[in-house]
C-alpha cells in the first residue's frame, strides 16, 4: 500500500516538474512581446538634439545610469572618459536578483542599432535581440511620455562620442532569469501638456524623471523606504509625499528648487566620502541642471499626490544594521 502511494506521489511530483519546465519553456521561448521595431528614421535637429540632451542629462538622468561612476565621491560623479559608456553593476550585494550592468549608449555600442530597435527598447524593455531588459531601466515610464521626446533623446545620444568598453551580460538568477521575460509591456504613449499647464506638466515631468520606480514602495505612491544596500550600510529612499511629518509637506517651493540647485554651483566639487558612509544614489549632479520653472512644476505636483505618513531612516551604517540583527 505504501509503494503504491509512494509511486503516485512520485508521478505527481514528476508531472508537475514537467508542466513547470513546460511553462518556463515557453515564456522563455515566446516572450517579450511587444511587437517588432518600428521602421523609423529619426531626423536629427538642432532642436531634437538640444531637447534630448536635456532630457537624458537632467530629467530622465539616463547618462547617470549608463556611465561608469566614482562612489568614493558624493552622489557618483561620473568617471572621466566613461560618459555613456555603461558598465557600472548592480548585484545581489545591493538587494538585486542577480548580476546586471548598465549598457554603453554610444555609438561604439549602439551603432548597427536602427532607430526603432532604440525607441522598442526605450519604451517597452525589449533588447535589439528580443531579449528583455531589467526593469532598472524604467521602459513603463518611457513608455508613458511623449514619442517626440523619446525621438528627442535617441537623436541626442547618437552625437555621444564612442566609448569602447564592453559590457558584461546581464545575469539574472533564477527564477527571475524567466519572470524577466513576463515584464515588458506595449507602449501608452501621452501628450505633452504645455509648460504653461503647471500640474499636468510636472506631472508628466515626473514621469519621465520616472520618480516613482524608486520612490514608491509598499507603504505608497512617493512614500519612499526602498532599500539600497551599500559596503557601508544600507539607503532608503525618502518620502516625498506632502505629509508634513515624514515627507516634504513643510517643504517651500524655494526650499524644494534649492535642493536641486545647491550643486549647481561652478565651484562646487564633489566630496570625497568615508569608507564607513552610505552614499546617495539620487543624482544630483544631474538634476542640478534642470530648469527652474520645471522643479517648481514638480514641486507643484507632488503637491497634490495623496500624503502618506511613513518615517523614513535614510541612512543607516553596516555596524548599526548589524546592531540590531
Amino acid at each position: 500500500m505504501k509503494r503504491k502511494i509512494f509511486k503516485t506521489v512520485l508521478i505527481v511530483v514528476l508531472s508537475l516538474v514537467v508542466l513547470i519546465a513546460g511553462v518556463a519553456t515557453c515564456i522563455v521561448a515566446f516572450l517579450p512581446n511587444t511587437g517588432k521595431p518600428e521602421e523609423l528614421t529619426i531626423e536629427k535637429t538642432p532642436e531634437r538634439i538640444a531637447r534630448g540632451k536635456y532630457l537624458a542629462n537632467n530629467v530622465a538622468a539616463c547618462m547617470d545610469c549608463h556611465s561608469t561612476r566614482d562612489y568614493s565621491l558624493y552622489a557618483a560623479p561620473v568617471k572621466e572618459g566613461a560618459f555613456g559608456g555603461g558598465g557600472d553593476r548592480f548585484d545581489q550585494s545591493m538587494g538585486f536578483p542577480g548580476v546586471f550592468y548598465s549598457r554603453n549608449l554610444t555609438p561604439y555600442a549602439i551603432g548597427n542599432w536602427t532607430d526603432g530597435e532604440l525607441f522598442r527598447a526605450i519604451t517597452t524593455g525589449v533588447s535589439k535581440d528580443g531579449s528583455p531588459l531589467f526593469p532598472m531601466m524604467p521602459y513603463k515610464s518611457y513608455g508613458k511620455i511623449d514619442k517626440e521626446d523619446v525621438y528627442s533623446i535617441i537623436a541626442y545620444i547618437r552625437t555621444l562620442q564612442p566609448v569602447k568598453t564592453e559590457v558584461p551580460k546581464a545575469e539574472p538568477a533564477f527564477p527571475f532569469n524567466i519572470i524577466m521575460h513576463t515584464l515588458p509591456t506595449g507602449a501608452a504613449f501621452t501628450q505633452k501638456p504645455s509648460p504653461d499647464d503647471t500640474l499636468n506638466y510636472g506631472k508628466y515631468l515626473v514621469q519621465v524623471a520616472s520618480c516613482g520606480d524608486c520612490h514608491t514602495d509598499a507603504q505608497g505612491e512617493f512614500a519612499g523606504g526602498r532599500e539600497f544596500q551599500q559596503p557601508a550600510g544600507i539607503l532608503r529612499v525618502a518620502n516625498i509625499t506632502p505629509d508634513n511629518e515624514t515627507g516634504i509637506g513643510t517643504w517651500t517651493k524655494e526650499t524644494f528648487v534649492q535642493r536641486f540647485k545647491m550643486y549647481a554651483d561652478s565651484s562646487y566639487k564633489p566630496r570625497k566620502m568615508d569608507t564607513d558612509e552610505v552614499n546617495t544614489l539620487m543624482p544630483w549632479l544631474m538634476y542640478r541642471g534642470m530648469q527652474q520653472s520645471d522643479l517648481e512644476a514638480i514641486y507643484a505636483y507632488l503637491r497634490t499626490v495623496k500624503p502618506v505618513h511613513n518615517k523614513v531612516v535614510k541612512f543607516e551604517k553596516q555596524r548599526d544594521a548589524v546592531a540590531k540583527n
